[in-house]
């Protein structure tokens, strides 16, 4: 669920200063940085997120929908439940309170 920006692009904007080595790498020691200024910098969270789930044509919200059909078998009426595939609108994006981190920021929040 939610976040795909890692297939988006080949470049994420908190990729590593230090990847390439170099004098300047040598010289910051163990400090890295977070975000490497490339056009726009872009927020380590996620506001938003596409949504799982479907409106039918009475305006429910649901996974998924089914209806009952009655099917007569030997002359015995029995009902069924059947899956409704059709006439069904996707969600749309979602607003996530609290905003979420993203899947790919490279740095460990708590360890134990």
């Amino acid at each position: 669920m939610g976040a795909t920006g890692s297939k988006a692009r080949g470049l994420w904007p908190f990729a590593s200063a230090a990847g390439g080595g170099g004098p300047e790498v040598a010289a910051a020691g163990a400090e890295q940085a977070l975000v490497r200024p490339r056009g726009r910098t872009v927020p380590p969270f996620v506001f938003t997120r596409r949504g799982s789930m479907f409106y039918d044509e009475d305006g429910d919200l649901a996974h998924e929908f089914y209806e009952e059909t009655i099917v007569t078998k030997n002359g015995q009426k029995r009902a069924k439940l059947r899956r409704v595939h059709k006439n069904l609108i996707p969600q749309g994006l979602v607003k996530l309170d609290p905003p979420r981190i993203h899947v790919d920021f490279p740095v460990i929040l708590y360890e134990v």
